[in-house]
């Protein structure tokens, strides 16, 4: 692997973690395309369309996404209260219990690192920073906002 160029290196270790994830949200009926969604949703209902341009998918991979959601109870799809024309997708109780169980930030950061040093996770975010910064969207994808802050730093490590 010492040969492969950074970008393939990169692209392993994201590919890696996103099946370790996913293997770790499927014990709830999610995946790594699911638990943002019900992030977004903690915050305020959300039309599908607001839900799609957020996450950076098309309407119709958010359709899905929010059907799976559906089918396991943790979202509804509602009338718009002002304009009964429109829907929006509203978080359910089950769907803030499995938020809060599956969404568990020092997991997500647990897995992540695994296998590094905290003085290498505290050098890989600020590599990671500095590379999201050189590579910015180009959508307006984030106007609904940042995502969770990442847990503080001391409980960063494997």
């Amino acid at each position: 692997m010492g040969h492969w160029p950074t970008g393939r290196m990169l692209s392993a270790v994201a590919r890696r973690i996103e099946r370790e994830w996913n293997a770790h949200l499927d014990a709830w009926q999610l995946n790594h395309a699911s638990l943002p969604v019900l992030f977004l949703l903690s915050r305020a209902p959300l039309s599908q369309r607001e839900l799609a341009r957020a996450s950076g998918v098309t309407e119709q991979t958010m359709s899905r996404i929010v059907a799976r959601l559906e089918r396991s109870g943790y979202v509804e799809r509602r009338p718009h209260e002002r304009d009964r024309r429109r829907h929006e997708v509203v978080l359910t109780p089950p769907g803030r219990t499995v938020l809060a169980e599956a969404g568990d930030p020092a997991a997500a950061e647990a897995l992540s690192v695994r296998g590094l040093s905290p003085n290498q996770v505290e050098q890989l975010r600020d590599l990671l920073a500095t590379m999201l910064a050189a590579h910015p969207r180009d959508t307006d994808d984030d106007e609904l906002g940042p995502p969770p802050a990442p847990p503080a730093r001391s409980q960063v490590g494997p």
